[in-house]
């Protein structure tokens, strides 16, 4: 059985109790940092072989678990904080795992965008997770770009000496929003910072962040400046139907079909 397990974020004690489980039951654990990974066995007094992970070895790491896995063996793989494979390794053992058609299953626990999407206070219905953003300013951009016009708000990973450079190219792409920085999560000196981006982020930086940042807002329509008649005369000119055209026309101007309707009774 492989199993990726989910270590605390920050306070130790953010572990659950399957994770521990699984790590005590364990014959090997794989592990992005050995001397990260063995703060946190020592806390709880786990004693196990412990072999590499990171992202300069991931496809080796892989063959290494299948054929632990393999030989009956009980295997964990954890990253030095938070969830495997997001924004950490893993992603890569787990396409050599199904691609081998062998099994694994995750033990969930904490996740750090998730904690800051709740101490931003910003919208949190509907959000996308980018993650780090890479390091060449055109490159960042570029990303950026694909997200301009999203109205979905947006969770980033940012190092400490990334996190100015990160801002300036957000506001360069989608003009100014509101934004919380977060860092220390779940310790003693746990923050959430709110700012916008035009202002930047003022302070020293220090530590990990993530950066939580306001979707766009939904531009208006041009077609609303046209009376309602109008309105839905131009939708029924391109060739919708009548009751495509309401449709259209009540989505545009954020109202009921309903209220439109008496418009186009005699169209």
């Amino acid at each position: 059985m492989i199993s990726f397990v989910a270590t605390p974020i920050g306070n130790l004690k953010d572990i659950t109790l399957r994770a521990l489980e699984t790590l005590k039951e364990a014959d090997v654990i794989f592990c992005e940092d050995t001397r990260h990974t063995i703060k946190l066995l020592n806390a709880y007094e786990i004693k196990k072989p412990l072999q590499s992970c990171h992202k300069f070895n991931e496809t080796e790491a892989a063959e290494k678990i299948l054929a632990a896995s393999r030989r009956g063996e009980k295997v964990a793989v954890v990253s030095d904080a938070g969830t495997p494979v997001v924004s950490d390794p893993g992603n890569i053992v787990c396409k050599y795992l199904r691609d081998n058609g062998e099994p694994y299953t995750l033990i969930p626990g904490a996740c750090a965008f998730v904690a800051a999407l709740v101490l931003s206070a910003l919208p949190a219905g509907r959000f996308a997770f980018i993650g780090f953003l890479p390091e060449k300013q055109g490159e960042k951009k570029e990303l950026l770009e694909r997200y301009k016009d999203s109205d979905l708000t947006l969770a980033f990973h940012s190092a400490p000496q990334d996190v100015d450079k990160d801002i300036k190219a957000m506001y360069e792409v989608f003009g100014d929003r509101p934004a919380c920085a977060v860092r220390e999560i779940s310790k003693i000196h746990e923050e959430a910072k709110n700012f916008t981006l035009a202002e930047g982020l003022a302070g020293e930086k220090r530590g990990e962040y993530v950066l939580i940042v306001g979707g766009a807002e939904e531009k208006e329509s041009p077609l609303n400046a046209l009376s309602e008649r109008e309105h839905i005369q131009h939708y029924m000119a391109a060739g919708l139907d009548k009751k495509e055209a309401l449709k259209r026309a009540a989505k545009d101007r954020g109202v009921s079909k309903s209220e439109l309707y008496p418009f186009s009774i005699d169209l």
